[in-house]
C-alpha cells in the first residue's frame, strides 16, 4: 500500500509527502497557537513549518542532484512529519561519490542561511535579531518568523552533521572510513559509532526530561542498526543474479484454471502466490489475498485471468539479486516471476530463495579434511 501522494515533480524527481504530514501542522497549529495565545500564534505556526519543510525538500534535493551528477537513480522525495528522505534507488559505487552526494543536503541549508539572512537585513534586522527574534518576541511577528525560519534552518544544517546514521554525518564519517577500509567494515564502526552517540542523547534526555531527545536517541539507535544490516545483505548478495537464486519448480496457474482450481491448488501446496500462464507466456499474477478477496464477490467457476493482477513487473535472470530482493521488501510481496527476455515464464524467486543464498553466502568455506560437526 502506498502511504504517500505526489505533491508535485521537479526535473523529473517526485516529491511526496506522508499521508501523515498533516499531523505536523496540526501540532504546528496547536503549539504556536498556545505559545502566542491567538489564532495569529496558530497561523504562525502552520506557516514557519511549511516554511522550513520547503528547506527540508531542497535539502534533499541536494542529495538527490548531487546522486544524479555520479549517475545515481532518485526514486522519490518522501516528507513525514519527522522530515525528509532522498530515496536512491542504489548506492553510490565509490565513498568519494558517497561523500559529496552526503554533503550536498547540509551544503544547500549553509546557501539557505544567507539568502534567510539577506531577507532579514532588507526586513531591518541585525545578526543579533535574526538570532534573537522570535525567542525574544510575544507575538506572531514577521521578524519573529524570519528568526525562526533562519535559525532551524541553521539547526537543520548542524543537526544532519552528526556522525550517526541516517544524518548526513553518519554517512560522511562511512565515506572517510571506507576510503581505507572494506565497505562493510567502515559501516559497521559507522553504525557502532551512532550507537554510542545514540545512547550519550538519550542519557541527556532522561536527566533532563527531554522525551524528544529521547526520542531522537532511540531514532538514531534503531537506524543505525537498519544501515548496518542493510550494508550486511547488500555485502553479501554483491555479484549475485536472479539466475543463482530462483526455482523453476515453483506451482503455476494456467489462465483458464477457475477460482476454485486456484483454491484447491493453494490448499494443496501451501503456496501463497502463483504465476498465471498462458502456455508458457507469463500473463499475470494471484496472491492469495487477492484469490480470497475474488472468492467473497465472484461466483468459484469465473477464470483467474480475469481477477490476477496484470501489473505485476517480472524480473529476468540477469537482475540483481539485492535490487529484487528491495523490490520484494518495498512492494510487501513475497515472491516475483521470473521470465526470459523475450517473455517467456521461467520461474519463481521468493524471499525464502534469497534469504537460502544469503546464508549460503555468510557460511564458512568448508575447509579439506575439517568436519563441521
Amino acid at each position: 500500500m502506498n502511504r504517500s501522494l505526489r505533491l508535485l515533480t521537479v526535473n523529473g524527481i517526485d516529491i511526496r509527502v506522508h499521508i501523515t504530514f498533516p499531523l505536523i501542522l496540526v501540532w504546528a497549529a496547536v503549539q504556536f497557537g498556545t505559545l502566542f495565545g491567538s489564532l495569529n500564534g496558530a497561523l504562525f505556526g502552520v506557516v514557519a513549518i511549511s516554511l522550513l519543510f520547503i528547506l527540508v525538500t531542497l535539502h534533499e534535493l541536494g542529495h538527490s542532484f548531487a546522486a544524479r551528477m555520479y549517475g545515481v537513480p532518485v526514486k522519490q522525495i518522501v516528507l513525514s512529519p519527522i522530515g525528509g528522505v532522498a530515496q536512491l534507488k542504489r548506492m553510490p559505487d565509490k565513498p568519494m561519490q558517497e561523500m559529496v552526494i552526503a554533503i550536498a543536503g547540509p551544503a544547500v541549508n549553509i546557501l539557505m542561511a544567507f539568502v534567510i539572512a539577506a531577507v532579514g537585513i532588507a526586513y531591518g534586522l541585525n545578526f543579533t535579531s535574526l538570532a534573537t527574534s522570535f525567542s525574544g518576541s510575544e507575538s506572531a511577528t514577521v521578524a519573529a518568523l524570519i528568526s525562526y525560519i533562519f535559525m532551524s534552518n541553521l539547526f537543520l544544517a548542524a543537526f544532519n552533521l552528526i556522525p550517526a546514521f541516517p544524518m548526513d554525518g553518519g554517512r560522511i564519517l562511512r565515506a572517510l572510513l571506507a576510503m581505507r577500509l572494506e565497505y562493510a567494515r567502515a559501516t559497521n564502526i559507522a553504525a557502532t559509532i551512532g550507537r554510542i552517540v545514540a545512547i550519550l542523547f538519550g542519557i541527556y534526555g532522561l536527566l533532563n526530561g527531554g522525551l524528544f531527545m529521547i526520542f531522537i536517541a532511540f531514532f538514531i539507535f534503531t537506524a543505525a542498526g537498519q544501515e548496518a544490516k542493510y550494508t550486511r545483505v547488500r555485502h553479501a548478495l554483491d555479484g549475485f543474479t536472479v539466475q543463482q537464486s530462483y526455482s523453476s519448480s515453483a506451482y503455476r496457474l494456467q489462465s483458464t484454471y477457475s477460482l476454485e482450481q486456484a483454491k484447491n491448488l493453494t490448499a494443496y501446496t501451501g503456496q501463497r502466490e502463483f504465476p498465471v500462464v498462458d502456455g508458457e507466456w507469463l500473463t499475470g499474477y494471484l496472491t492469495r489475498s487477492l484469490l480470497s478477496e475474488a472468492l467473497r464477490v465472484n461466483p468459484s467457476h469465473i477464470p483467474v485471468s480475469s481477477v490476477m493482477d496484470t501489473r505485476i513487473r517480472p524480473v529476468t535472470p540477469e537482475t540483481d539479486l539485492f535490487e529484487v530482493q528491495q523490490r520484494l521488501v518495498e512492494e510487501s510481496r513475497e515472491g516475483l516471476p521470473v521470465v526470459s527476455n523475450s517473455g517467456r515464464y521461467l520461474g519463481v524467486i521468493t524471499h525464502q530463495h534469497i534469504a537460502e543464498l544469503f546464508r549460503q553466502a555468510q557460511a564458512p568455506p568448508i575447509v579439506p579434511g575439517t568436519s563441521s560437526s
